[in-house]
């Protein structure tokens, strides 16, 4: 990350002369508005845009899932926990045809919100699995306690673990939100216009446009590659006690 920072802040072809890994000379900080001149915040907002949609939809559905499965007993739950872990072995790109078949005949093609379906779904199975063993950790004399005071299973769910699992939604927030920002086969097949194309596509557009160009490239994945940095710093805590969680007993 300090190398890709580094040389965007240089000219053209001085990583040539000066070598890449010694420091600018001059700095030079045109590459940053030249990018945001040729239209990159357009790509910006728009991963945004999906991946927060997408996290918010697999988040909620993932916690609906997961609470029944690791705190109920009911008939089918096994063969249910057993078809959710079995949809992980899918592979993702798989469907790409189906997929792209699917969104035609449903007439979101080159729509951005036609990504948000199929980054929700292949993230789902992982997610619950993740989310169902760290809320089984999660006591249940805390529920029993509240059952006692008059707390239903949407109270207790809403009020009670769902509050006690936000360790484990940052976890599945950034180990998702990592791989849908960089996404880019399911992108570059339902997407086709550039008012339409997320952040990943314009990396490759701006490849083609300036190849010769490195440091003009650089600068474009450290914008691309800040927010999840920034993101990772953020929730490191929570990040670290998501993975650890139910790992060990007692």
């Amino acid at each position: 990350f300090i190398f890709m920072i580094l040389n965007s802040l240089r000219k053209q072809f001085d990583m040539l002369s000066q070598g890449a890994f010694h420091l600018p000379d001059p700095w030079y900080f045109e590459n940053y508005p030249n990018i945001i001149a040729n239209g990159i915040f357009g790509y910006f907002l728009r991963s945004v845009i999906i991946v927060t949609v997408s996290l918010i939809l697999m988040l909620m559905i993932s916690a609906f899932a997961a609470y029944p499965l690791s705190r109920m007993k009911f008939r089918f739950r096994a063969v249910i926990y057993a078809g959710i872990v079995a949809m992980m072995s899918i592979p993702m790109h798989v469907t790409l045809i189906p997929i792209f078949k699917m969104t035609t005949s449903v007439g979101l093609y080159d729509n951005m919100f036609s990504l948000v379906g199929p980054y929700v779904t292949f993230a789902l199975p992982m997610s619950i699995f993740i989310l169902t063993a760290f809320m089984m950790t999660i006591p249940k004399e805390v529920e029993e306690s509240a059952e006692i005071d008059g707390c239903n299973k949407f109270s207790n769910f809403f009020k009670i673990i769902l509050p006690l699992s936000k360790s484990g939604l940052s976890t599945l927030a950034i180990y998702n939100g990592v791989s849908m920002w960089n996404e880019f086969a399911f992108a570059n097949t339902l997407l086709q216009t550039a008012s339409q194309k997320t952040l990943p596509l314009a990396l490759g557009q701006f490849k083609g446009e300036h190849s010769m160009d490195m440091p003009l490239m650089l600068s474009v994945l450290v914008i691309s590659a800040l927010p999840m940095v920034i993101l990772f710093i953020i929730f490191q805590d929570k990040l670290v006690k998501g993975m650890m969680a139910g790992a060990v007993k007692g």
